[in-house]
């Protein structure tokens, strides 16, 4: 895949639903992303998706910051790796998830389920003030980094 696909799949994509969700978030609500630790560090074999997804976690902040005023918000929710149909596109992705399983806290790694209540709170009004950020559901593993 290329870097302008990429572009297009994780980063414009995001940025085109929020056009078209806008005019049905009357009331506000959530915008959220999954992006991944290797938008802020370098990961071996993550190669071009690492920027894309810094590109991604940049226009998570422009649009919390352009949608606050209408009282919608956005997150990205950067997980840990998960075994799913775009991260088999990854070289040599099954050794990656066993070098961050043995480097989070816990040694293990987050879960689909765990990522998924994650952003069921994200979706909440509750989680208002945290706008624009980066979440971590990755069991710990960016502190230990």
């Amino acid at each position: 895949m290329g870097f302008a696909t990429a572009m297009d799949i994780s980063c414009h994509s995001f940025l085109r639903m929020a056009r078209l969700a806008r005019p049905l978030m009357q009331a506000g609500g959530s915008l959220i992303t999954v992006s991944f630790y290797g938008a802020d560090r370098v990961v071996e074999n993550y190669n071009l998706m690492g920027p894309v997804k810094a590109a991604l976690e940049a226009s998570v902040r422009y649009a919390a910051a352009d949608l606050a005023g209408e009282g919608i918000r956005a997150f990205s929710l950067s997980t840990g790796p998960v075994k799913t149909r775009a991260a088999s596109g990854i070289d040599r992705f099954d050794a990656l998830m066993d070098k961050i399983r043995a480097r989070t806290p816990a040694g293990k790694l987050v879960s689909i389920e765990e990522i998924g209540t994650l952003a069921a709170f994200l979706a909440t009004e509750a989680a208002s003030p945290m706008s624009g950020s980066v979440v971590y559901a990755d069991n710990g593993f960016h502190t230990t980094a």
